[in-house]
């Protein structure tokens, strides 16, 4: 048995937003004046509701499950177990030392002993099917069957996934990724007319259904249904979006995504994407990259959305603020991140098993 590069891709990417996460927003460091480890020894902290602690299990859960996997077969049972629970508990820990020293953030004992469970679970999880999931005719036999061999095929893949992430986020366009106004500068203020905004929505959302699509289509084998699985995924898209607006605002609020714009672009930007997977691959990739920088160029000049700011502005984040912190941040860098894998997937076209 091999060990798995996408395995092995998707464990660090989920380290890295667990330590986004952890320490969103990222601002006004300084110091409290406290230890740093006295957190350990403190009484649990009494404003602590059930939904902290089960949200602290389940957000180590999939990174205790998918370290023995990264560890397969090097590790595995027993061993695997304990080096993913060493790992939980040190990574858990540091990051509630970091929170010392963010004002708005609270370093507890109890998170640690919460994250140490839900690392605990998966990796229990993880250890017992790691071989059924990684062996010969498992998960791998999957993934070969249905895409182009190499890691910087399972790397797209990562991008693909992290790309559903970035939907979670409500604040978005439909597909918009990319903005960075909030990090460079404020939003601005200047008014638009109804039209115009449509018009950019609808340019935002197709080109990066043209974007994605190609880029997805890319990494899928010739003798596989291309069509069909860049589909696949536009839906899924759909159904994390409904589901992001459904949880975070209300039900009766979950289809407020489909707005002229949106559905415009979607549709157009869809259509245009199943005529252009007849392209050569290099031509699929380099029209991806195209269709990117110019979805990414026009989501930073997008004007406000009409119709959300008034939900938005009555929205309470609460319990999800880490959550769309890390939607946020993941939305932001996504395209940057996916020009260099079409990039590194340009270069290697003449050897896709690299």
């Amino acid at each position: 048995m091999q060990p798995s590069p996408l395995a092995r891709y998707l464990f660090v990417a989920y380290v890295l937003l667990t330590v986004y996460a952890s320490l969103h927003p990222l601002t006004d460091w300084r110091g409290q004046g406290v230890p740093p480890l006295a957190f350990l020894v403190a009484p649990v902290p009494r404003y602590v509701t059930s939904f902290d602690v089960l949200a602290n299990v389940l957000a180590y859960a999939p990174l205790g499950f998918l370290a023995p996997l990264a560890c397969f077969p090097f590790l595995r049972g027993r061993g695997a177990v304990i080096a993913a629970l060493a790992l939980a508990v040190s990574l858990s820990t540091s990051l509630e030392v970091l929170q010392n020293f963010l004002p708005a953030r609270i370093a507890s004992n109890l998170d640690v002993a919460a994250n140490a469970a839900g690392g605990l679970i998966g990796a229990v999880l993880g250890a017992s099917f790691s071989g059924e999931l990684l062996r010969d005719g498992g998960l791998p036999a999957l993934r070969y069957r249905l895409f182009l061999p190499g890691r910087r095929i399972d790397l797209g893949l990562v991008i693909i996934g992290l790309w559903l992430v970035s939907q979670l986020n409500p604040g978005t366009l439909l597909f918009g990724t990319g903005d960075l106004r909030a990090l460079l500068q404020g939003p601005s203020g200047e008014l638009h007319t109804p039209d115009v905004f449509i018009r950019v929505e609808a340019g935002v959302a197709g080109a990066n259904t043209v974007a994605v699509g190609l880029l997805a289509a890319a990494l899928v084998r010739s003798n596989q249904p291309v069509r069909s699985a860049v589909i696949l995924l536009l839906v899924t898209a759909f159904v994390f979006r409904t589901f992001a607006f459904g949880a975070l605002f209300s039900g009766q609020d979950m289809l407020a995504w489909i707005t002229p714009g949106a559905l415009f672009g979607a549709t157009a930007g869809t259509l245009v994407t199943i005529i252009a997977v007849a392209l050569p691959r290099p031509g699929r990739l380099a029209l991806s990259a195209v269709a990117l920088m110019a979805a990414t160029a026009l989501v930073n000049i997008a004007p406000g959305n009409p119709y959300l700011n008034a939900s938005l502005a009555l929205w309470q984040q609460g319990h999800f603020m880490n959550f769309n912190g890390l939607t946020w941040i993941v939305s932001a860098v996504w395209p940057f991140c996916a020009l260099v894998v079409l990039i590194l997937l340009a270069g290697d076209d003449e050897r896709p098993g690299r």
